[in-house]
């Protein structure tokens, strides 16, 4: 891995931060009356929650892997 690639953790926080920020817009877009843009915002609210599972499960099994060595 090179210096410019983001860490396991870095990654985590980086879709932490966007599901976060498309609940804020799904929650907008619900109250002005934009359903289809409030569902669009909630769908990538939970690829994003997805994704955060998955590289918090990578970042597990990178601390077994050092724990091992």
């Amino acid at each position: 891995m090179s210096e410019d690639d983001p860490t396991t953790e870095e990654l985590r926080l980086s879709q932490l931060r966007r599901e976060q920020a498309e609940r804020r817009e799904a929650e907008s877009a619900g109250k002005a009356g934009a359903e289809p843009e409030a569902e669009q915002h909630t769908r990538r609210a939970e690829k994003a929650d997805y994704l955060r599972r998955k590289l918090e499960q990578r970042a597990e099994a990178e601390r077994r892997a050092q724990d091992e060595d």
